[in-house]
């Protein structure tokens, strides 16, 4: 045993370790990615040939664990919450499958969207699978809990969820670690047909799962992480999930006068919710998220018809996280504020690197599309998405993963000729290619450009599933090779740039341009370590 100060993230990713994984599997995605990273980085990792590369995307993460579970291995697979969309077919369906070996679906949710297009809550995917979650209050919490969380899934043979926000996983504490665990044998499921979701089969399995639910809520019901405290003054009860309770602590650092139910484990503790509501005039409900607790309240609460504040009648703003200041004024304490900030420093808006290859690929896009118009541009997740504020303003869309090349379709499909997708290495290994397909297809009059910065640069620079292999992959789904175009991003070749992205924007079927320079910020690591 040691004490280690770890970031939430950390935290699980040490967990994991110590608790005999034989595999990491995810695609970086804030604020998920240093659970991975800290496994890649450890000694322990590569002492014990622990699986720990970059899969291509959330959903063959997800699927890849499922296949370690099935060969009776630990398995951990990361995303954060918009990948979990990617990720819900096989996330969705393993819940009928059932597990062999343990796994824990690790989730780091976004709420204020910090760097994600919404702040979608993953505790809903988890109910809708009927599958248990653990919600950490703090690291230590996220350490133990993957413990229990293995345990868990290895004794109801199902995946758990480890739902984590912004806040927890990017924030540090000291940790206090246990004796590490060898990693199972490998062993084959007892029946062989329990991954095989034929119908007839899938019918028998989907039974099994409703037939859990009883004794998962009574494992809720019980555990050491969902805890129920008196207090003394009974005219509020809260109920306080996850991250939420650690600020009602600092509201109270002398002790919370009212009754308090902590709750960091799901299904919810039903029988600790109504002796709650039994002995308080009223309820607020504080969850980082939607308000998936306090609309459960209404079926669990039954006649016992108390009022209920939180984020559906306005206690809590129904959007972004939650601070301690904004349970305070849930509390009805008051709160302070200090001075405002000066008018010289106002908000500066993100901008591209200096020196990035994003810029000049932009740059020759823009002048190429003066003679045909604008607004035609659909652009991806990643850095260059950037190109939507000034000085560019150079993109018209960024939906998801992979909806660049799409969305250029479909537009050409109502007329819009030519359209353009932006989309980089990773992300188009990532989900573009199924749509690239798609306009190979068809002939479809679109130009699709690969800023390819031979990385996955915005997490980070993490190893892209594309470098080295995004000629072949166009060639192979069929993108004609004399409309497969690769050209440098530099200032010194603006002119000939230009003149590609005309010539294939004037062309009345599908093109690829690669625009390949490597990420300015992975060349200067590069650069560094080569002098070292």
């Amino acid at each position: 045993m040691q004490q280690l100060v770890l970031l939430g993230a950390e935290a699980i990713a040490q967990g994991a370790l110590d608790a005999g994984i034989s595999g990491v599997y995810a695609y970086p995605g804030t604020p998920s990615t240093e659970i991975t990273e800290f496994i890649q980085r450890s000694r322990i990792s590569s002492e014990k040939g622990i699986h720990s590369q970059w899969s291509s995307n959330e959903k063959t993460a997800m699927e890849s664990a499922l296949g370690m579970s099935y060969a009776g291995k630990r398995a951990l697979v990361c995303m954060k919450h918009v990948g979990l969309n990617v990720a819900a077919d096989g996330f969705m369906n393993a819940s009928i499958t059932g597990t062999g070996g343990g796994l824990i679906v690790a989730v780091a949710d976004d709420p204020s969207m910090h760097s994600s297009q919404n702040e979608q809550d993953s505790r809903y995917y988890a109910e809708f699978a009927l599958l248990p979650v653990f919600e950490p209050t703090t690291q230590q919490e996220a350490y133990d809990m993957v413990f229990t969380a293995f345990e868990m899934s290895e004794k109801f043979q199902l995946p758990v969820m480890l739902r984590i926000t912004t806040r927890l996983a990017h924030s540090r504490a000291a940790v206090v670690t246990r004796s590490s665990l060898d990693q199972n044998e490998l062993k084959l499921p007892a029946d062989p047909r329990q991954f095989v979701l034929l119908p007839a089969l899938a019918r028998k399995r989907y039974k099994r799962l409703l037939s859990l639910q009883p004794e998962l809520i009574s494992t809720s019901e019980n555990s050491e992480f969902n805890q129920l405290s008196s207090g003394t003054d009974h005219s509020m009860g809260i109920i306080a999930c996850g991250i939420a309770y650690n600020y009602v602590l600092e509201n109270y650092p002398s002790g919370i006068p009212f009754p308090v139910l902590k709750i960091s484990q799901y299904p919810v503790p039903v029988d600790k919710i109504r002796e709650l509501s039994g002995t308080c005039k009223s309820i607020l409900v504080l969850e980082e998220g939607y308000p998936l607790v306090e609309n459960g309240l209404r079926g669990i609460l039954n006649n016992n018809v108390i009022p209920v504040h939180g984020r559906l009648d306005g206690a809590v703003p129904r959007d972004g996280e939650l601070t301690p200041d904004i349970v305070a004024k849930a509390l009805g304490l008051e709160t302070k504020s200090g001075p405002g900030v000066p008018a010289f420093l106002a908000n500066r808006p993100p901008s591209l690197c200096k020196g990035c290859g994003h810029i000049d690929t932009y740059n020759a896009l823009l002048e190429a599309l003066k003679p045909i118009g604008g607004g035609r541009t659909f652009s991806d997740i990643g850095c260059y998405t950037l190109g939507a504020l000034a000085p560019f303003e150079a993109i018209n869309s960024c939906v998801d993963m992979g909806a660049s090349i799409t969305m250029a379709k479909g537009a050409a499909d109502a007329g819009l000729i030519p359209s353009v997708a932006v989309i980089g290495d990773s992300t188009f290994t990532h989900s573009g290619m199924t749509g690239l397909l798609d306009a190979v297809n068809e002939n479809t009059p679109i130009t699709v450009i690969i800023s390819d910065n031979e990385t996955t640069g915005m997490t980070g620079g993490q190893t892209s599933s594309a470098f080295g292999r995004l000629e072949s992959i166009c060639l192979g789904l069929g993108v004609p090779a004399e409309h497969l175009r690769v050209i440098t991003p530099l200032k010194k070749n603006h002119e000939a740039n230009v003149m590609v992205m005309s010539e294939e924007l004037n062309y009345n079927g599908i093109s690829v341009i690669i625009s390949r320079r490597e990420c300015i910020q992975t060349a200067i690591k590069h650069k560094k370590m080569s002098k070292s």
